[in-house]
């Protein structure tokens, strides 16, 4: 990033989504920088997008399609790969209208007495329309092989936690931490798309399964949480979330409650959470765990890259989950309103 732009509207232009003037001050600084692409941090819609990239001259990414393009760079499996691409896909078919010259072609006619023939836009949509399809097919196909596996894990009566939280909070550390894992954990956004799981032993509970699952992000694009269904699938199937929270981030407030929307909106939101404040390491933090007015530990305070503090979170692991083992279902001390932040 060259420069950078704030401004403030009581609502979006319908047409621009800036005012006439901010726009004018974009074009003029984007020249001045030599910028070849403008990105906005917000959803823009399709008219909006391509009245900007006209008034600017210039191409215009938004919010959904910077998240889009990261994703298809991290997408390492099968179906990782085919998600982000449908996602790719069901953004770009809105989009179609762009002024490139080559959508305003028409395909001929039957010879001479052919009419105006086909649209290469109409072409272009129904290939893409086509390919939609076959990418559903496959990722439908792709669920029930995951269903076939947790119906298996169900049948052997493993418990299932599953890793969720903001982007770059330390989830697949965490999760390396805990099971002696090598899954990929890097200093970047969106790290881990593929659900990664792996058995962890804890003391007074036995094994557990441990699911890392992809991070979230505030305004995650709708695109993304549908077409990473199956995925999202393993975190509203578990017995217990651990929300990770970067402790050290000063929005950690706001990353929070993101998260709880996302849980929301995937149907996750009446599975038992655990608070896991990771970093601790980083503003010299002690290691501890608060506790609700009944005893249940309803956070944990850790550093995964430095070991600080995960057997106190083993502990709670097994205090959250053993009331589950006795009854078979979460107790209500287990599902015990979560407080604030540290």
């Amino acid at each position: 990033m060259v420069a950078r732009v704030l401004a403030r509207r009581e609502r979006p232009d319908p047409a621009l989504f800036l005012g006439r003037g901010k726009v004018d001050e974009v074009r003029a600084l984007a020249e001045q920088v030599g910028a070849d692409t403008v990105m906005f941090d917000v959803a823009l819609s399709p008219v909006q997008q391509r009245n900007l990239e006209r008034e600017l001259s210039t191409a215009v990414l938004d919010r959904t399609a910077l998240i889009l393009a990261i994703f298809a760079q991290r997408a390492k499996s099968r179906e990782g790969k085919l998600q982000v691409e449908l996602a790719q896909l069901e953004h770009l078919s809105t989009r179609l209208v762009r002024g490139w010259t080559h959508l305003e072609r028409q395909r001929g006619g039957l010879g001479k007495t052919g009419g105006p023939g086909e649209k290469q836009i109409e072409l272009d949509r129904r290939q893409i329309a086509h390919r939609v399809k076959l990418l559903r097919e496959r990722l439908r196909t792709l669920q029930k092989q995951r269903r076939t596996q947790r119906r298996a894990r169900a049948r052997r009566e493993v418990f299932k936690v599953s890793l969720v939280g903001y982007t770059n909070a330390g989830k697949s550390t965490l999760f390396n931490a805990l099971t002696r894992g090598d899954a990929y954990a890097a200093n970047q956004l969106f790290a881990t798309l593929d659900t990664t799981s792996r058995r962890c032993f804890i003391e007074g509970m036995g094994e557990v399964v441990v699911s890392d699952t992809v991070g979230f992000i505030r305004g995650l694009p709708h695109s993304l949480v549908a077409a990473f269904k199956s995925t999202l699938d393993e975190t509203v199937e578990a017995d217990l979330l651990l929300h990770v929270v970067d402790a050290s981030a000063a929005t950690r407030d706001v990353q929070i409650t993101a998260v709880d929307r996302v849980l929301e909106e995937i149907g996750a939101a009446d599975v038992p959470r655990l608070l896991v404040f990771n970093k601790i390491d980083q503003f010299d933090r002690a290691p501890s765990v608060e506790r609700d007015p009944y005893g249940t530990i309803r956070a944990a305070f850790v550093s995964a890259a430095t070991g600080l503090g995960l057997e106190g979170l083993r502990d709670a692991l097994a205090q959250r989950l053993l009331p589950m083992q006795d009854s078979g279902t979460p107790s209500a001390d287990s599902i015990a309103p979560l407080g604030a932040t540290a």
